[in-house]
C-alpha cells in the first residue's frame, strides 16, 4: 500500500472513531453502566448495531487495507448518526467515490445565494439543479430568461427548452451548446437512475426530438465549464452571451453566469431590459386576476424563454 493509499486509510480510521466517540450509548438504547470509560460507544457496540462483526470494524478503525461495501458503509452512517455531509466524507473515504443517490429532493436557495446573485447586477446568473431545471436567477436572469417562479417545470429546463422548442436551427453554435448540456444531464441522469422522473423526461424527449434520440444514443458525459450562445430576444434583439459555470455546494447546485459578450451591444439591451422591467415595476403589471399580460412587456417579462439559439 502507497503512502496516499496509508494516509486515506489512516484518515478513514481516525473519522469513524471520532463519530464513535461523538455517539453516546443512550442515543442508540444501550445502558451506559458504571464502568464505562470510553467516550461515547465502544467498537464492539458499533459493530453489533450495524450486523457487522467486531473484528473487522477494528481493522476498520485501526486503518488496515480491508475492502467494504456500500451496505456497510450505510449502516455506519445509520449508528453513527452521520448527517448528509460526514455520509459523503465516510464514501469518499472508504471508496474514493460519493455515495449512491436514489431519490431527488429539489434544492433551495440560500439567502446568501441569492444576496450574491443579486450583487451581480446586470450580468445575468441563474443557479441549476441537477435536472438541469433553473431554480432561480438575479433580476438580470429574469429579464432575459423570464421569471421562473411563473414558469412551468418545463419551461424551467434548459434540456426541454433547448430539444423541444420548435423551428430552432440546428446550427454550430446551437449544437455547441445542446451537446455539452445533454452530456452534463446525462451525468446527472446517472447519480438518479432510478428516479422515474429521468425516466418520463427521456422519454418525452426521444418522442418530440430526433436529435435528442440521436444525441442521447451517443452516451457523452461532461462536467460543463463555460460556453457561449447567441439567443434572440423578442424585445432587443439578439443577445450575444459568454457562459461560465461553477459548482455551488454540496447538494450539486450549479451557478450559471452569463457575461455580456465584448464588442457587441449586448449589455446595453440588458440594461434596457432592466430598465423596462423597473418602470413596469413602477406603473404595475396587469394582475393574474386581470389576466396579467395585457402589457406585452408584463408578458415577456413574466414568462419569456429562449426563442431561439443561432
Amino acid at each position: 500500500m502507497n503512502q496516499l493509499e496509508l494516509d486515506r486509510h489512516q484518515e478513514l480510521a481516525a473519522f469513524l472513531r471520532s463519530r464513535r466517540a461523538r455517539v453516546s450509548p443512550e442515543q442508540v438504547g444501550l445502558p451506559r453502566g458504571v464502568r464505562r470509560r470510553t467516550p461515547g460507544l465502544r467498537r464492539g457496540e458499533v459493530a453489533v448495531l450495524a450486523g457487522i462483526s467486531p473484528e473487522w470494524y477494528t481493522w476498520l478503525e485501526q486503518g488496515r487495507d480491508i475492502g467494504v461495501s456500500v451496505q456497510l458503509l450505510e449502516s455506519l452512517v445509520r449508528v453513527l448518526q452521520l448527517d448528509e455531509t460526514e455520509r459523503t466524507h465516510l464514501f469518499l473515504l472508504a471508496l474514493r467515490q460519493p455515495p449512491p443517490v436514489e431519490v431527488f429532493t429539489p434544492p433551495t436557495i440560500s439567502p446568501t445565494l441569492q444576496q450574491f446573485l443579486d450583487q451581480l447586477g446586470a450580468i445575468p446568473a441563474t443557479v441549476i439543479d441537477l435536472r438541469l431545471n433553473v431554480i432561480g436567477g438575479n433580476t438580470a436572469a429574469q429579464v432575459v430568461f423570464g421569471n421562473p417562479n411563473m414558469q412551468s417545470e418545463r419551461e424551467r429546463n434548459l434540456i426541454w427548452r433547448l430539444f423541444s422548442t420548435q423551428g430552432y436551427e440546428a446550427s454550430p453554435e446551437w449544437e455547441a451548446i445542446a451537446r455539452p448540456y445533454l452530456a452534463q444531464f446525462r451525468a446527472g441522469y446517472g447519480r438518479f437512475i432510478k428516479d422515474p422522473w429521468w425516466a418520463k423526461q427521456i422519454a418525452e424527449l426521444s418522442e418530440c426530438s430526433p436529435l435528442f434520440r440521436e444525441l442521447w444514443a451517443q452516451h457523452d458525459v461532461l462536467n460543463v465549464l463555460e460556453g457561449r450562445k447567441t439567443m434572440h430576444n423578442p424585445l432587443v434583439g439578439d443577445l450575444h452571451l459568454d457562459i461560465l459555470w461553477f459548482p455551488v455546494d454540496s447538494r450539486d447546485l450549479r451557478l450559471q453566469v452569463h457575461m455580456p459578450r465584448p464588442n457587441t451591444d449586448t449589455a446595453k439591451k440588458i440594461a434596457r431590459l432592466l430598465a423596462w422591467e423597473a418602470e413596469q415595476n413602477t406603473q404595475g403589471c396587469a394582475t393574474e386576476e386581470d389576466g396579467a399580460g395585457s402589457d406585452p412587456v408584463c408578458r415577456f417579462l413574466a414568462t419569456s424563454s429562449m426563442d431561439r439559439i443561432q
